[in-house]
């Protein structure tokens, strides 16, 4: 009698791991990725070098960061929507691009900068 019950309870035991392992399979969370990322690089619009130390702007949101070494930068987590990047930096006029933020999906987004022209009758 108590090999069956060792036994019955080892099917049990089977039973609730296969039940368990299936609702954890089906998790919508690990199906797919919901945020999207923008990256890329700013280069002078010239030369086409890296831009270092350009401070990005993407709103509508709070994020902010400047662009490293080789230029570039990496926005991630956004959410699915319509973004303005704003790039700036001392010594160069302004840009912005407009970019739709896919869901899942990563996105490179280059920006040239153009130096402003030094105007000194010196």
């Amino acid at each position: 009698m108590q090999k069956m019950k060792r036994k019955a309870s080892g099917w049990w035991l089977c039973c609730l791991c296969l039940v368990g392992g299936l609702c954890v399979a089906c998790s919508d969370d690990d199906d797919y990725e919901i945020y999207s990322t923008l990256y890329g690089a700013v280069t002078d619009y010239v030369s086409g070098e890296p831009v270092e130390g350009a401070t990005l702007t993407l709103s509508p949101s709070s994020f902010t960061q400047k662009s490293n070494v080789a230029g570039a930068y990496r926005f991630e987590n956004l959410d699915a929507q319509q973004y303005t990047i704003t790039v700036q930096k001392a010594g160069y006029q302004p840009n912005r691009k407009t970019v739709t933020a896919i869901s899942g999906e990563e996105m490179e987004v280059n920006i040239t900068l153009t130096q402003i022209e030094n105007n000194d009758n010196n």
